[in-house]
């Protein structure tokens, strides 16, 4: 399926990264998604095979993304190659890879308009690609938002590193990122202020924060792998405003009322193009809603494992696209036991809109509703859309290991 106006409105972009949109939007996002699949089907089949064993431990890489990289006892001397594991609609985004390594020393953030070398933020926001690495455990309390530059990797491997009890990360109008390997929880709203965004530039003065995990909105190619992520004052993750090729995987989420927004408003039709991958992720039981919420663009919410929800699971608005294959869905006891719940939209629109489920296990009464038609695929398309996904029975295996991962350098993780 191709999405009915997103040529034209790329056409309509300016700017570095609306050109960056641009050259990441894919015109055929469920060939893409069927692409995934395979390979998800793959790595279940030959993650037995990525087990080693250390003083009596084994360390398994469970899906196809972490058997790209883990398990191997020289991980922290070829950091780089995580690059080479994106999978889902952010393929292809490299962050800070060939570039220097830059390691962060000072987990205080007195200064976000003149940063401190060392610190944390005087590392995202330098202009040149670099891969950030940690010298140690750290609670980094940020001030202000933390606002990220292009071409950068904060890689959290090695360390425990906790973005916490301030400030979320801010990632805006850039493209190729990557965020690995973190935590972040008890984000709170603070006041505006002068911070700093790119080395060469004075600092701007900004509007106080939401109160977001982490906020994405104009920006392409960016990967969030491996974080946990709970009890921020407001969202976990958005990602809005003209954002595309985004992946959000082997991420834990819990503690938290509105999880995930992909697309703000029911307006805005930039996002007409956004194309997200939700995939091996885990939600815990708890959580209340927006397991995302999605307007307008293309999802594929694929091998997720959705614990009881409070309110409901995935809602959607302005004609989104959503293929949901290989969750599994557990629905809370009582009535909430809707997967799939539409807003804003009457039944006679909303049954136009194409959400698929396929493969996916509803467990406690969970329901589903599905909508709209099969999209006519291309000969290719259809040899890729015919190999299943791993079903949700499967799911549990495949993100086992969501979440922030204990890595100790010298041993395999």
């Amino acid at each position: 399926m191709k999405n009915e106006t997103g040529k034209d409105f790329f056409d309509e972009f300016t700017g570095e990264s609306g050109k960056d949109a641009n050259e990441s939007f894919n015109p055929d996002p469920e060939m893409f998604s069927a692409n995934f699949l395979e390979e998800v089907e793959q790595s279940l089949h030959e993650s037995i095979s990525l087990r080693r064993d250390l003083h009596g431990e084994q360390c398994v890489a469970t899906n196809q993304i972490d058997k790209c990289w883990r398990c191997k006892d020289d991980w922290d001397k070829n950091r780089h190659v995580l690059a080479q594991c994106v999978r889902g609609f952010a393929q292809g985004t490299i962050g800070g890879s060939g570039g220097d390594n830059y390691l962060v020393t000072d987990p205080t953030d007195d200064d976000a308009a003149n940063p401190k070398p060392g610190t944390l933020r005087f590392g995202v926001i330098q202009n040149k690609p670099l891969w950030i690495i940690f010298e140690k455990d750290m609670i980094i309390t940020l001030k202000h938002e933390l606002v990220l530059n292009k071409d950068k990797t904060i890689d959290g491997r090695g360390a425990k590193v906790e973005i916490a009890n301030g400030a979320g990360i801010t990632i805006g109008n850039v493209a190729n990122v990557i965020v690995h390997g973190i935590h972040i929880h008890d984000i709170k709203k603070t006041q505006g202020g002068l911070v700093k965004d790119k080395e060469d530039q004075p600092a701007r003065e900004r509007f106080k924060s939401d109160g977001d995990g982490m906020t994405i909105f104009n920006s392409s190619k960016i990967w969030i792998d491996h974080c946990t992520l709970s009890n921020g004052f407001d969202g976990l993750i958005d990602v809005t405003l003209g954002s595309t090729a985004v992946t959000i995987s082997n991420c834990k989420f819990s503690n938290h009322e509105k999880v995930m927004l992909l697309g703000a408003d029911d307006t805005h039709e930039m996002d007409k193009n956004m194309q997200v991958t939700v995939a091996l992720n885990k939600f815990d039981a708890g959580l209340g809603q927006r397991i995302p919420r999605c307007r307008w663009g293309f999802f594929h919410i694929i091998n997720n494992d959705y614990q009881p929800w409070r309110m409901y699971a995935i809602v959607g608005s302005a004609k989104p696209t959503i293929i949901s294959q290989g969750n599994r869905f557990i629905a809370p006891d009582g009535r909430r036991k809707l997967v799939s719940m539409r807003a804003n939209a009457t039944e006679e629109e909303w049954k136009q809109w194409n959400w698929r489920t396929v493969n996916d296990v509803f467990e406690n009464g969970a329901q589903f509703i599905a909508s709209g038609v099969d999209p006519i695929l291309s000969p290719e398309q259809q040899q890729h859309m015919n190999i299943q996904p791993e079903p949700g029975s499967a799911v549990e295996h495949l993100t086992s290991c969501a979440g922030a991962l204990s890595c100790t350098i010298g041993k395999p993780c």
